[in-house]
C-alpha cells in the first residue's frame, strides 16, 4: 500500500514544496531549514529585469535555487524536464503519477482556478506538487494553499505551459533518490558560507549589500513633480515586490532567523540563536520601510523620496554587520 501524503501549509511556494517532498520520504524537514540550508536567502536590484514596466527587485535566490541546492547537499537525484509539446508534458506526467512518484511542478499562479481571483497575477515560477490523478482532475498540494486541492487538466496544463518572464515551458520535477542522511553540522556551514558570500562579496554590484544601497540611491532620486505619481508607482512596486510577492523581504528574514534557531537547537551551537534574533529586528525594519512607503502612496505622510533612500541604506548597513557576523561565528563553529 503506498504512503498516505499529507498536506502542510507553508510560507513559500518552492521551500514548502521540498519540505513536504522530504518529509514525505522520512526526512524530517522544516519549510525553514529546506530555505536555510539551500542558501535562498539574498536581495538583487535588477533594473534590465523588467515586471510592468518597472525593476524586478528579489529578497531571495532566482526559482529553482531551493530545489537544486537540497539535491546537492542531500543527494536526492532530481530530476528536471522541460516539454515543447503540451500533450506530451500531460503524458509524462501521467506517466509518474502512476509510477508512485511525487512530482513538483512549476506554473504560472494566474491560471491556477483553486486561487482567489485577487491572488492571481502573471507570475510563472510557482511551484506546487502533483500526488495524483482521479480521471480529469489532478490531486494538487499547493503549499500556499491551506488545504489540497483538485485541478482540472485543461487548467493544470495552461499553468503548466503559460508564456512570459520565467515560462515554465511544462517545468517537472522528481527525485530519484531516498534523501541521504542529514549531517546538520555540515551542511549548516556550507550554507552559512554561501549566503554570506552572496550578501557581502558577489562581483555584481546588484546583488546582496550592494545592490540594496544601488535601489536606495535610486529612490532617492526619485521625481516628484506632477504629484509624484511616478515616485508613487515605484514605491508601490517596492511594497509589492517586498510583502506580497511570495513571503517578500521582511518575511524571507524572518523565515532564515528560524533556520538559524532549528539550526542552534539541533546542532548545540548557541552563537545561531543570537544571530537569529538579529534577522527578527532586520525584518521588522523591511516591515517598517514598507509601511513609511505605504503611508506615502496614500497620501498619509509627504512624498519624500529621500527619506525613503535612508531608511534603505540604514537597512543596507545592518544586513552587512549582520552577514558579517554570521560568517565570523560560522568560521568559530568548532565541532
Amino acid at each position: 500500500m503506498s504512503k498516505v501524503f499529507v498536506h502542510a501549509h507553508a510560507s513559500h511556494c518552492e521551500s514548502g514544496v521540498m519540505a513536504s517532498l522530504l518529509r514525505h520520504q522520512g526526512q524530517p524537514m522544516s519549510e525553514a531549514m529546506a530555505f536555510g540550508l539551500s542558501s535562498a536567502l539574498a536581495f538583487a536590484y535588477l533594473p534590465f529585469i523588467r515586471l510592468n514596466g518597472l525593476p524586478l527587485i528579489a529578497y531571495r535566490m532566482p526559482p529553482g535555487t531551493i530545489i537544486r541546492g537540497l539535491d546537492r547537499g542531500l543527494r536526492l537525484g532530481v530530476r528536471f524536464e522541460t516539454f515543447r509539446d503540451p500533450d506530451h508534458g500531460m503524458r509524462r506526467l501521467d506517466e509518474l503519477l502512476a509510477a508512485g512518484h511525487l512530482v513538483g511542478l512549476q506554473t504560472s499562479i494566474f491560471w491556477l482556478p483553486y486561487m482567489p481571483r485577487d491572488l492571481r497575477f502573471h507570475f510563472n515560477a510557482h511551484n506546487l506538487l502533483v500526488y495524483g490523478r482521479e480521471g480529469d482532475e489532478y490531486l494538487v498540494s499547493d503549499p500556499v494553499v491551506e488545504h489540497v486541492v483538485r485541478c482540472a487538466r485543461s487548467d493544470l496544463q495552461k499553468a503548466r505551459f503559460a508564456k512570459g518572464v520565467f515560462a515554465p515551458k511544462g517545468k517537472l520535477y522528481y527525485t530519484t533518490r531516498p534523501a541521504a542522511s542529514a549531517d546538520l553540522a555540515a551542511l549548516g556551514k556550507t550554507a552559512l558560507a554561501r549566503t554570506a558570500r552572496i550578501m557581502l562579496h558577489t562581483p555584481l554590484p546588484l546583488i546582496g549589500v550592494r545592490g540594496m544601497r544601488w535601489l536606495a540611491r535610486g529612490v532617492s532620486r526619485l521625481p516628484t513633480a506632477d504629484d509624484g505619481a511616478a515616485a508613487r508607482l515605484y514605491a508601490g512596486h517596492i511594497v509589492r515586490m517586498q510583502e506580497e510577492i511570495g513571503t517578500g523581504g521582511a518575511g524571507f528574514r524572518f523565515m532564515y532567523a528560524s533556520f538559524l534557531q532549528e539550526l542552534a537547537a539541533a546542532t548545540g551551537y548557541a552563537a545561531l540563536e543570537g544571530l537569529a534574533q538579529r534577522l527578527v529586528a532586520i525584518g521588522d525594519r523591511w516591515q517598517e520601510f514598507a509601511i513609511a512607503c505605504a503611508r506615502m502612496i496614500k497620501r498619509r505622510d509627504p512624498l519624500d523620496p529621500p527619506a525613503l533612500g535612508v531608511r534603505l541604506r540604514e537597512i543596507a548597513a545592518d544586513e552587512q554587520s549582520f552577514f558579517r557576523d554570521l560568517n565570523d561565528a560560522r568560521l568559530a563553529w568548532k565541532s
